[in-house]
């Protein structure tokens, strides 16, 4: 048996504590919330609430995340001679610490692109995932075959540009040993400027895969912030700043494709890389009888279920007031929202005062990934209630592709982004934004449509077995690298 390596606590132990001094002076919140998470799971337990509330109220970044210069430079390094078709993933985060669609995304392409012939390794941003609360410094994980790779100082800097220079100097000392042949950096722009340092010490290819415009989900994330602020502005820059340096950009739709290109991004250099699913996700979805009864929910009663980040932007209040409209209409609905993020709280107490609170709306919190399946089968329709906002209109999201493949018609509020998934009258609806009458409408009309909903579902699936498969995705990956001479 095969031993696992140690965990390094000495190393752990310095490094969260160059991180909890950092965060004291930025935002003392952010502080106490890595001191709690870096406590034993039998002493966190009891402060679970308090973790959720510091979580939301703490500044969404800490020092290392504030917008800097563009340019990240590190000294060049020895000449190596690339592997072909070895492939360094630089990311912010990943499994089996961090779970969300974008971790996901990175582990499901990287199993792919083994699979079709590649070699891929990933390495996570400097100080992951000890800067996360966990109190491990191994350098390396294996996962499903994906060598994981941690750059974990004794001591972290302050400062976003100091952070992402040693970040870029521990990366080196990673590329001369492994001899990558392509550097794969998904934004944040953090970890495309630490790609494009590495480019020019070793004269490799960066590839940028654009995930979303975290200026737009800034906007977001709280009332009052403009796109004439400072900070949404500088992200903006940030970001264009990769798309334009990259040697390819990857995106994951034509809507984001578009707007790459209205940014200075050749259009021949921006290749389109779906969300996709794995094969288990294209089976018959399991029983959802036990569930459902474990819920509380009636053999003879509708679900339609939603999941993703608690945000003002997905417009779960949308569903709220459409769940009530429906049930004083008499339909016997009941909706579950699964997720977490800053609206948690609020979107309670809207179901609340909407007379939701009686069960008629639950909320499930974050689901592991491996029971969203179980989830769907509970489902009758799968909801996207999306505000008509720039983010929406742009970023095509994770959650319905896997509804889709589960064989789920998908209700999506009609924006740019959702028309590349929902093909309305085929694979489900598109229904006008913040209507909450409208959303009723067409909500009981799908429910009370079995037949409707089951065609609908299984041409939703066809549609995700045709175009959205990791197989395929990863072989967008490739040509994109043959093209830059990688392979």
């Amino acid at each position: 048996m095969s031993r696992r390596p140690p965990r390094r606590p000495v190393r752990a132990l310095t490094l969260a504590a160059s991180v909890a001094w950092a965060e004291l002076r930025h935002d003392p919140r952010r502080a106490v919330l890595l001191a709690v998470r870096l406590l034993p799971s039998r002493a966190r337990r009891p402060l679970r609430p308090l973790e959720r509330r510091l979580a939301v109220r703490a500044r969404p970044s800490g020092p290392s995340g504030e917008p800097s210069p563009a340019r990240v430079t590190t000294t060049p390094g020895r000449p190596i001679r690339p592997v072909p078709g070895r492939v360094l993933h630089l990311v912010t985060d990943g499994p089996p610490y961090r779970h969300t669609g974008h971790t996901l995304r990175t582990q499901a392409l990287a199993r792919a692109q083994s699979a079709s012939g590649l070699d891929p390794h990933v390495v996570t941003r400097i100080g992951f995932p000890v800067t996360q609360g966990v109190f491990d410094a191994r350098p390396l994980h294996l996962l499903e075959g994906v060598p994981q790779h941690r750059l974990l100082p004794w001591w972290l800097p302050y400062g976003s540009g100091p952070v992402l220079a040693r970040n870029a100097e521990l990366a080196a000392r990673l590329v001369e040993r492994l001899r990558p042949s392509v550097l794969h950096a998904a934004g944040d722009h953090g970890n495309g400027r630490v790609a494009l340092a590495l480019r020019e010490a070793y004269r490799l290819p960066v590839v940028y895969e654009v995930r979303c415009f975290p200026e737009e989900s800034w906007l977001t994330l709280a009332p009052g912030r403009r796109r004439s602020d400072e900070t949404y502005r500088a992200l903006r820059e940030l970001e264009t700043y990769c798309m334009r340096e990259a040697d390819a950009v990857l995106t994951l739709g034509e809507a984001m494709k578009a707007e790459s290109v209205s940014r200075g991004v050749p259009e021949e250099r921006v290749r389109i890389a779906p969300d996709a699913v794995d094969p288990n996700f294209l089976e018959a979805p399991p029983d959802g009888r036990a569930l459902r009864a474990r819920l509380g929910i009636g053999p003879d009663e509708y679900v339609v279920g939603t999941a993703g980040a608690l945000t003002r932007q997905e417009g779960i209040g949308t569903l709220l007031e459409a769940g009530a409209e429906l049930r004083r209409r008499g339909v016997p609905v009941r909706l579950l929202v699964a997720g977490e993020g800053p609206e948690r709280r609020t979107l309670e107490e809207l179901a609340g005062h909407l007379g939701l609170d009686d069960g008629a709306a639950q909320f499930t919190g974050r689901l592991p990934h491996d029971q969203v399946r179980a989830y769907h089968a509970v489902l009758d329709v799968f909801a996207v209630p999306r505000t008509d906002e720039r983010a929406g209109h742009l970023m095509t999201p994770f959650e319905p592709v896997e509804a889709m493949a589960s064989g789920l018609p998908v209700a999506a509020s009609d924006l740019t982004a959702m028309r590349e998934l929902v093909e309305s009258g085929l694979t489900g609806r598109l229904i006008p934004p913040e209507s909450s009458l409208a959303w009723a409408d067409e909500l009981e009309m799908m429910l009370y449509s079995p037949r409707r909903r089951q065609a609908w579902g299984a041409a939703a699936r066809a549609a995700v077995a045709r175009d959205r498969t990791w197989a395929r995705v990863a072989g967008t990956t490739r040509d994109t690298y043959r093209a830059l001479g990688c392979l």
